[in-house]
């Protein structure tokens, strides 16, 4: 019974971080969402309200890191348990840092109105990038919300698009950089929005590959694991 107890107890203690890593996740979403809608439109004040939320995002990741330290040393966990949470730790830092690369948008966003700029010639590209990553995140945490390998490895094969749209953004802004040096500061910004975008699609790709590790218990990191996978989906 004391076993059947501190296992419920475990089980609780886990989901209310999961819930809240969740929650994390959400405001991140909206931080990349807003952060690209501050892009599109220059709006300064949006920009720091971008930044407030990054604040909030860090204290989140200091908490939850706390909590899971706490969990592994009241509760012990052990195998399996404990795997789960050593990846809860690592997809919390993932979010974290889609956090910073959100707040480097906005940062770029505010660039450009200073020197009364805009984002030019490659603002679709980058708009349908930011709307590939977007996916890739939303998927992700809904993966690790239902625990879902397969949905998982299906993200982690979708990476490939957002790296094949940068390295297309990168072309261009080469191009007009150098055929009218006008263009080569709003260019700069727009290359770092993009490489910010690429980014956040990696760190959605990382939490993707800690669901397998969850679930499978395989660290597919640095393998073509996903690639073997494709024929079964």
């Amino acid at each position: 019974m004391p076993n059947e107890h501190s296992s419920r107890q475990y089980e609780l203690d886990l989901e209310a971080i999961r819930s809240r890593v969740l929650q994390m996740g959400g405001l991140v979403e909206k931080q990349f969402h807003d952060a690209m809608l501050c892009f599109r439109t220059l709006d300064v004040k949006e920009a720091a309200r971008i930044k407030a939320t990054d604040e909030e995002v860090n204290t989140l990741e200091v908490q939850l890191d706390d909590a899971c330290s706490h969990l592994i040393v009241k509760r012990q966990p052990a195998a399996n348990d404990l795997r789960t949470v050593m990846a809860t730790i690592k997809i919390i830092t993932d979010l974290e840092r889609i956090g910073d690369e959100a707040t480097k948008i906005a940062r770029a966003a505010r660039a450009l109105n200073e020197r009364g700029a805009v984002p030019i010639a490659h603002e679709e590209t980058v708009r349908v990038m930011a709307s590939s990553a977007g996916r890739q995140l939303h998927g992700a945490l809904d993966a690790f919300a239902r625990l879902d390998e397969k949905q998982a490895t299906r993200l982690i094969l979708g990476d490939e698009e957002i790296d094949i749209e940068y390295r297309a953004v990168m072309r261009n802004a080469v191009t007009f950089m150098m055929e009218d040096p006008r263009t080569i500061s709003a260019s700069l910004d727009t290359l770092w929005v993009a490489k910010a975008i690429e980014r956040i699609g990696d760190h959605a790709k990382n939490i993707a590959e800690y669901v397998i590790y969850i679930v499978e218990g395989k660290d597919i990191r640095h393998t073509d694991y996903a690639s073997s996978q494709q024929e079964s989906l």
